[in-house]
């Protein structure tokens, strides 16, 4: 019987916050990802980003608000949860005095939806040897087993904490390429977090943007891309900025140069900053993911 829930989002996230003593590290978070999107999160170290995980997959309880996934309450329907889910955590813990093909045995056996062709498609994809015992793997391998674990139940989310960390530039690749490029195309919803920016602007339909526990930015990819832009004007000798915009990300004046980052780029924007007296010449920068999340996030410790 379909529900209601079935047809909501992946995942909803509902002021969720979370302490550890007087550190706060998660605050009050709200947040939705739809079903069949790909949702790249970023931020800082100590943003808050595995935190936040960890309460969406149930690991940690929230100090306050809620988190659902696929409808279901995650502190309510642990079991449901993990049989639907797929999750690769930062920290990869898994059955160390066991070997490979008792360790997938083992999981095999939790879920009917196991997949046996996909299981040996990663296996052969990583090079797995089903007879080495796990307290004998690398970092990178244990990654790759975590990742076929997580995979191979089909699972109608897929949540990645750092899932390439460990990983060999070519395994990373054929991961990204082969593995999450098919997954996010055949409209399985996945969400990742990740310190490589140029795989959420590969990969991601949606990003946001987590700082000091707070969701600074939630767009589509496209759309974030397309709006934010900076805008760098010359000043002559002696010139100094004026107003600044509405919509201001972030903003540095060195010398005679001004840059000015924002949010809701227009050509009203532009026409402002050249009005300003003392302004020679005025251009307009297009950003990448990458320079666009470190003006957001200076522009956050500066104050803007």
């Amino acid at each position: 019987m379909t529900t209601q829930a079935d047809h909501g989002p992946a995942i909803e996230l509902v002021g969720l916050t979370k302490r550890f003593g007087r550190t706060l590290a998660v605050d009050h978070l709200s947040l939705q990802v739809a079903r069949g999107s790909t949702f790249g999160l970023i931020g800082p170290n100590g943003a808050g980003k595995s935190t936040t995980i960890r309460m969406l997959m149930g690991v940690l309880s929230p100090t306050a608000g809620e988190a659902r996934v696929l409808g279901m309450d995650v502190r309510t329907e642990p079991v449901r949860l993990k049989q639907r889910v797929g999750y690769v955590p930062e920290m990869h813990h898994e059955y160390r005095w066991m070997r490979v093909e008792e360790v997938i045995g083992f999981c095999r056996s939790l879920y009917p939806s196991w997949n046996d062709r996909t299981c040996r498609e990663m296996l052969d994809l990583f090079a797995l040897d089903p007879r080495k015992k796990v307290k004998h793997l690398s970092k990178g391998t244990l990654a790759k087993l975590s990742l076929l674990l997580a995979i191979s139940h089909e699972p109608e989310l897929l949540v990645l904490d750092e899932p390439m960390v460990g990983l060999d530039p070519i395994a990373r690749e054929e991961f990204l390429e082969g593995v999450l490029r098919t997954l996010c195309d055949r409209g399985q919803t996945v969400l990742f977090s990740t310190n490589t920016l140029d795989d959420v602007q590969r990969l991601a339909d949606t990003v946001g943007i987590l700082h000091d526990g707070r969701l600074l930015v939630h767009r589509n990819i496209e759309e974030l891309l397309g709006s934010t832009k900076r805008i760098r004007a010359t000043l002559g000798d002696g010139g100094r900025p004026g107003r600044v915009p509405a919509g201001t990300v972030w903003q540095r004046v060195e010398g005679r140069e001004w840059l000015v980052t924002v949010g809701d780029f227009s050509p009203e924007k532009v026409e402002q900053i050249r009005a300003e007296s003392g302004v020679e010449h005025v251009e307009v920068i297009d950003l990448g993911l990458e320079d666009l999340f470190k003006d957001f996030i200076k522009g956050q410790r500066a104050g803007s």
